[in-house]
């Protein structure tokens, strides 16, 4: 079977909040975002295996508090899932990054107990869903969300904003979108990095330090850079 990460940070603070962590990151993704930068992990090939893996996990032991289980997209592999009950076994928190598309997997991740904390990646809305990941269903997502609110796990909702791609406006609505729901933890806009390699050739973003930070009674917005 091919190799699932492509690498491991070994050692986070940033990551799971107030926690000690690690970051699986797998290789591949079923979305295709514009500004995504991490592009060398969605196309690449696996360079870690799960014995490689289970190690790692095995000597940090004591050390770290949490694995994240990032990428690419970390739900879509046969991997995940064992490499997730190892990781609780060893007393892990477990905190998956995911864009939603594959609800079935957390639900089972949710009814088996294996999940402590979720960051969800919130694309947009209608046609600006499928304009910024190419390939990514809104209804998926949609029901990963609704699952999450069910909920016994904390989770967070983030959005990554380039201006090409997301007017003020648009993020405005999506707030809104969450309102209705029902989602009342904060909602993270963090501004697309510049000069950096995409998945696809955009200009620079061009969203200044307050051009994103607004307010609901609800949901607190807070930007990161």
């Amino acid at each position: 079977m091919a190799n699932a990460l492509y690498d491991i940070t070994p050692f986070t603070l940033l990551d799971y909040p107030n926690k000690a962590a690690c970051i699986l990151w797998f290789v591949g993704c079923n979305m295709r975002c514009q500004y995504c930068y991490n592009p060398d992990i969605v196309f690449g090939k696996g360079k870690i295996g799960m014995q490689q893996a289970e190690a790692f996990l095995k000597s940090r032991k004591g050390l770290l508090q949490a694995v994240v289980f990032s990428g690419g997209e970390c739900t879509m592999h046969p991997d995940m899932m064992p490499l997730v009950k190892i990781a609780k076994s060893l007393g892990y928190l477990i905190k998956v990054d995911t864009n939603g598309a594959r609800p079935k997997m957390i639900k089972t991740l949710i009814e088996e107990n294996l999940l402590d904390y979720v960051a969800l990646d919130f694309k947009g809305l209608g046609q600006r869903f499928q304009e910024i990941t190419v390939t990514g269903s809104f209804e998926a997502f949609e029901e990963t969300l609704d699952l999450l609110l069910n909920a016994e796990i904390q989770f967070e909702v983030r959005t990554t904003a380039h201006s090409q791609l997301l007017s003020k406006a648009d993020v405005e609505e999506m707030l809104r979108f969450l309102e209705g729901k029902g989602y009342e933890n904060n909602y993270y806009v963090q501004k697309a990095l510049n000069n950096v390699k995409m998945i696809a050739e955009l200009d620079d973003s061009n969203y200044r330090e307050g051009d994103l930070r607004f307010g609901s009674g609800k949901v607190g917005v807070v930007v990161r850079n």
